[in-house]
């Protein structure tokens, strides 16, 4: 599993539905692409759920890398790139996905947070408590999916959790989510992936 996710931040008085209106018809184009575990069309409004910027930010969990190539490389993202410029793409290694109870439902928000491992700190023993906070949140109720990446460039996790209803505030940045496309989630696995 390989985690990604690029930010677009739009104007403070940019019309998000815009945005909408562009997943909406554009969504289902990734519904079926190979290699792709899941992407979350994610969106954060100025003033909505504390968020201090409007934002499209979707979030990808990639069963195979070379899909994340091909994707990055082809005509959806090469049309990211001509309408919004060419955002930074940010990627991390997966350490651990697993679906919720409420896998079966369609998500509503995603949380995102980082976790910066200190100086002094044992990277291993750090994952594995993450992990065992990973396998924990994985049996709440409302949770879809959850997964945990790791950045090894700034020594941080990412931790990753789809929601079924409106996330709790406490989760991380919280993102609305326009739609779900969701071919390979079966092939991410579950459990660690170290």
């Amino acid at each position: 599993m390989h985690a990604m996710q690029y930010a677009i931040t739009l104007p403070a008085d940019y019309d998000m539905q815009i945005i909408r209106h562009r997943v909406r018809s554009k969504g289902h184009v990734l519904d079926d692409f190979a290699g792709l575990g899941l992407k979350a069309y994610g969106v954060r409004e100025r003033g909505v759920d504390g968020s201090p910027v409007n934002q499209y930010a979707p979030y990808y969990l990639w069963a195979d890398p070379e899909a994340m190539n091909r994707f990055l490389l082809g005509d959806g993202f090469r049309g990211v790139v001509h309408d919004f410029g060419r955002p930074v793409v940010q990627h991390w290694p997966g350490l651990f996905h697993r679906p919720g109870p409420a896998a079966d439902a369609p998500p509503r928000a995603f949380t995102r947070r980082t976790e910066t491992l200190t100086e002094d700190a044992d990277a291993a023993r750090v994952v594995a408590r993450a992990v065992a906070g990973h396998e924990e949140l994985a049996t709440t109720d409302g949770v879809h999916t959850t997964a945990l990446a790791l950045d090894p460039r700034h020594w941080e996790l990412v931790h990753f959790t789809l929601w079924a209803h409106a996330s709790p505030r406490s989760a991380g940045d919280r993102y609305e989510v326009l739609h779900l496309s969701a071919p390979g989630t079966g092939r991410l696995g579950t459990g660690r992936q170290w």
